[in-house]
């Protein structure tokens, strides 16, 4: 998959770059709005700095959202609440904010690209998803199997898992968690994520575990021996 990365940060970018390579993505990268516009290369994301040195992020953002429906995520130091709505309300389909791990952001590159695989690429979705031996998630038709037996899950349930699942091993923190599967502006307690997570380790148990981190959020990890019961 192609990434266009628009980062001023040299240091910055040539991480993302690196880390994401190891991952199987070609990465392109510019360090102005200007090029970012100029760019004629083939990409299927974007990845993009509001904090460039010749143009305002945000403006970047709406112009190549004008141009298309490429997925735009936003990565910026900028975190006040008004600089998320403005970006997601320009069309970016994103945004994480500074400082972010590498796994975040691959995992925030696999949602996108799921949500919006059918406008951008006109194709099919994908089929089941297998995770260890036991455990399918079909993301299409919002259906879990565990040894080939549909489990019922809630429709947050399955968000949570379907998320969880984009990138297993990965530690996600609660904000993260609550903002992707909840809503951007939810301002209830947290509380609901721990049920439904109980919920997820007494459906699945045997074929996943979701570990809990203390203070910081929750990680999938996969049994590849399968469900033992």
């Amino acid at each position: 998959m192609h990434v266009l990365l628009v980062e001023d940060d040299e240091s910055v970018a040539q991480s993302l770059r690196r880390g994401l390579r190891r991952y199987g993505f070609e990465v392109e990268w510019v360090s102005t709005g200007g090029a970012a516009l100029a760019y004629e290369g083939p990409y299927a994301v974007v990845l993009l700095d509001l904090g460039l040195p010749d143009a305002d992020g945000l403006d970047i953002c709406k112009a190549l959202r004008d141009r298309g429906d490429v997925p735009i995520i936003v990565i910026s130091a900028r975190s006040d609440e008004a600089d998320r709505v403005v970006g997601l309300e320009l069309g970016a389909d994103d945004y994480v904010s500074k400082p972010f791990g590498l796994r975040e952001v691959i995992a925030r590159i696999r949602a996108v690209m799921r949500r919006t695989q059918p406008r951008t690429l006109g194709a099919a979705a994908a089929g089941p998803d297998r995770y260890g031996t036991s455990l399918t998630i079909d993301r299409r038709a919002a259906r879990v199997r565990l040894d080939g037996a549909e489990v019922p899950l809630a429709p947050k349930e399955f968000s949570l898992l379907a998320f969880l699942a984009e990138d297993p091993g990965a530690l996600m923190s609660r904000e993260h968690i609550m903002e992707a599967v909840w809503d951007a502006n939810w301002f209830g307690p947290t509380k609901t994520l721990d049920v439904h997570v109980a919920a997820l380790r007494r459906k699945l148990a045997g074929a996943v575990t979701i570990e809990a981190v203390r203070g910081v959020g929750f990680r999938l990890v996969v049994d590849e021996g399968g469900n033992s019961t």
